[in-house]
């Protein structure tokens, strides 16, 4: 296969809250790419399903669970495509595809506009500085609006939309869009909408256009300083000018090209893929940074040339037939089959790579050789998510991939014996390709735990393992993950002793706790303001860990203390009886001493949940949500659909699904997502510490 000039790749991902229509809008990029000859709808009734979700389970639920990649060729152009989840508990997959792309589309819908997991994502784009197309879909729907949406992208997300594009007509009279720019509308006959009839303007929309072109050259000009220098000494300003002018401001994230279409009914599809190709940047456009681990963490700006040595980030596993699949982003150099790479984020040793893929869903295409810009897969090469590649000449890691705080855990384990080895296989397997998937053993209870991001998170797992690895699962009652703290100062003088025989053991450490501000990054801090060498310089790391296993486990609840400073100012030692272990112990216990008098307190995690139900329920679902302790932050009413928006807690949210199924005949929907951690009431804190302390009294009676 030729080599494709960087110029002309583009690696976007397609990303939207639950249920925008992301892979469906993939599918028609397919479709009329060539890559597939048939289009499938994700729930559809032939029971074949999208091509990019592939997994069973994907097209049972109607829903995207694991990021798809695949390649399709527009024109002169190569786009490699990532179609991610919509739904908030598989977030992973859309960070770890954002961090390896150069563009993005965010899908919105027509009538519901900027929702709940439309911020999430944007959130995401920004924490990775992707430039992204706004496709504002489903413009056949009730009530379709595309200007109220493109003005919500303003006011929810703080973005500079540009209507690039003139709707023609709406709702069950949408027809096809009208380019301002060029001055021409776009047409799409043919029973999949593949044949596109350009049209010159209809004469009811020539003033419409004219206006439309006007602003579009307006509010370029605000971002974009040589369209501005036109624009204010009256020159005339080309197609070409403008197009480029919106390249460079989409680029440099200054503002948001606007389209809309219905990937449904296959309008727009073809004139999105060209904005992709117009709008969006090629691999070269994107600064691209790693760290020289020989230069103490230098940063190095990776160049895509061919002719430099190898760069790729390991962005996504999976276990395939043929073993794990690694997917990769190829930053710098090239690599061809058979050839060395070093996984220089662990420890630096040679592998071989057997064989290169290009992916198309679950397909796979072997090629010989990969170069900078592309994303491939590779068999063979054993690694975790997030492990930096080069090819030895170079010893560089790139920033992996922000991993959320699991929120929920589950006690699980094999309904029969016999089954313990396919269970030990899937959780291996589950947490290697997914970080947010984690297991741990409670020693106490000698229970498996697995913890995730929501419930659909954790059941989807126990559903692949009893499909893919035949292992029914019994499982537990959810777990909240629950966070202790300190509201107030709370200060400790602690003297270790102990003689026993021999040489003995002694350490004093004084010092005091304290809350951590708010917007503070860390959960713990410690600080050193020891002087006068009242505690030798040795011994001032044992008391950090010391501290640091004091607050993986709190004394209320026994859950770990979040938000802490941890501070020494003074101690004690003896010349012989002082060591490692004393001023570990010394300051474990201090800790504890001092967290007693600092009013500590358990946090529970809140979440975002929006609720969208027919206007007739709104008594009844704004009722369900104040009874689980919900606080309502807005409401709103558009098309018939009420849309509620409240912070409630997660140990409250159990059972939701059901409850508001049946208080709206099955019409209600609702997405939650973490947003805080939040004190829990005095009431419940003094029976969570009651209880707590109840099950410590029964453990510890049956050890005896």
């Amino acid at each position: 296969m030729a080599q494709i000039p960087l110029e002309r790749i583009r690696n976007i991902g397609i990303s939207a809250h639950i249920d925008s229509g992301k892979t469906t809008l993939t599918e028609r990029f397919l479709f009329y790419t060539g890559r597939i000859h048939e289009i499938h709808e994700v729930r559809g009734k032939d029971g074949v399903g999208a091509k990019m979700d592939s997994m069973d389970l994907e097209r049972e639920k109607g829903i995207t669970i694991q990021s798809a990649a695949t390649f399709a060729v527009w024109g002169d152009y190569n786009v490699n495509i990532i179609d991610t989840p919509g739904h908030v508990d598989f977030t992973i997959e859309v960070e770890r595809s954002l961090r390896v792309l150069d563009g993005a589309i965010l899908v919105l819908d027509s009538v519901a506009g900027v929702q709940s997991q439309s911020i999430t994502v944007d959130r995401q784009m920004k924490r990775y500085k992707v430039p992204r197309i706004a496709f504002i879909n489903k413009m056949d729907r009730a009530g379709a609006n595309y200007r109220r949406v493109a003005q919500m992208l303003k006011e929810k997300l703080g973005h500079h939309p540009v209507c690039i594009q003139v709707p023609i007509g709406a709702e069950d009279r949408f027809l096809g869009v009208i380019d301002p720019i060029v001055g021409k509308a776009f047409y799409f006959d043919g029973e999949k909408g593949e044949i596109v009839r350009t049209e010159p303007v209809p004469a009811e929309y020539a003033d419409q256009v004219k206006e439309a072109r006007a602003e579009i050259i307006t509010l370029v000009a605000d971002v974009d300083d040589k369209l501005a220098e036109k624009f204010i000494n009256e020159e005339p300003i080309s197609n070409e000018d403008l197009k480029a002018a919106i390249r460079r401001a989409t680029i440099a994230l200054k503002m948001t090209p606007v389209m809309c279409g219905s990937a449904y009914k296959n309008k727009g599809i073809q004139t999105l893929l060209d904005g992709i190709c117009d709008y969006l940047p090629n691999p070269k456009e994107v600064e691209n940074i790693a760290h020289d681990q020989k230069n103490n963490e230098a940063k190095v700006i990776l160049e895509h040339d061919f002719k430099k040595p190898f760069v790729g980030l390991a962005f996504k596993l999976e276990d395939g037939r043929y073993g794990q699949l690694t997917y990769m982003r190829c930053y710098q150099g090239k690599i061809s089959k058979g050839d060395f790479i070093v996984n220089c984020s662990r420890e630096l040793k040679r592998l071989k790579i057997p064989r290169i893929v290009r992916m198309h869903s679950n397909e796979m295409n072997d090629i010989e050789t990969a170069y900078a810009g592309d994303i491939v897969a590779l068999f063979g090469v054993e690694c975790a998510s997030g492990d930096t590649f080069t090819d030895g000449d170079v010893q560089v890691t790139m920033t992996s991939m922000h991993v959320p705080d699991a929120v929920i855990s589950l006690a699980v384990a094999p309904k029969e014996r016999a089954a313990t080895a396919n269970f030990s296989k899937a959780l291996n397997r589950f947490t290697k390709e997914d970080p947010t998937f984690r297991v741990h053993r409670d020693e106490e209870s000698a229970q498996t735990i697995i913890s995730g991001m929501g419930e659909l998170h954790l059941e989807i797992y126990i559903e692949r393992m009893k499909r893919e690895y035949q292992c029914e699962v019994i499982a537990g009652k959810p777990q909240v993950a629950y966070r202790e703290t300190i509201t107030q100062k709370g200060e400790f003088y602690y003297t270790h002793k102990k003689q026993t025989g021999g040489s003995g053991q002694y350490a004093k450490v004084c010092g005091y706790l304290e809350p951590l501000p708010a917007d503070a990054v860390e959960t713990y801090e410690f600080v050193d303001e020891v002087s006068g060498g009242a505690i030798p310089r040795e011994f001032i790391p044992a008391c950090d860990k010391g501290f640091k296993m004091a607050v993986e486990k709190g004394s209320l609840i026994g859950f770990p203390v979040w938000g802490v400073r941890c501070v020494i100012n003074d101690g004690g030692f003896h010349a012989v009886d002082s060591s490692e272990m004393a001023f570990k112990t010394a300051a474990l216990m201090g800790f504890r001493e001092g967290y007693a008098a600092a009013r500590p307190v358990i946090l529970e995690p809140v979440m975002k949940v929006e609720v969208t139900a027919p206007e007739e329920f709104q008594g009844s679902v704004v009722g369900q949500l104040n009874q689980r302790r919900g606080t309502i932050l807005e409401t709103s009413n558009a098309e018939g659909y009420l849309t509620a928006v409240a912070e409630v807690p997660l140990n409250n949210m159990f059972g939701y699904s059901t409850d508001l199924r049946s208080a709206t005949q099955g019409k209600g929907e609702f997405t939650m997502e973490f947003a805080r951690y939040s004190a829990v009431p005095k009431n419940e804190q003094e029976e969570m510490i009651k209880k707590y302390k109840e099950k410590q009294a029964a453990e510890a009676a049956a050890r005896k």
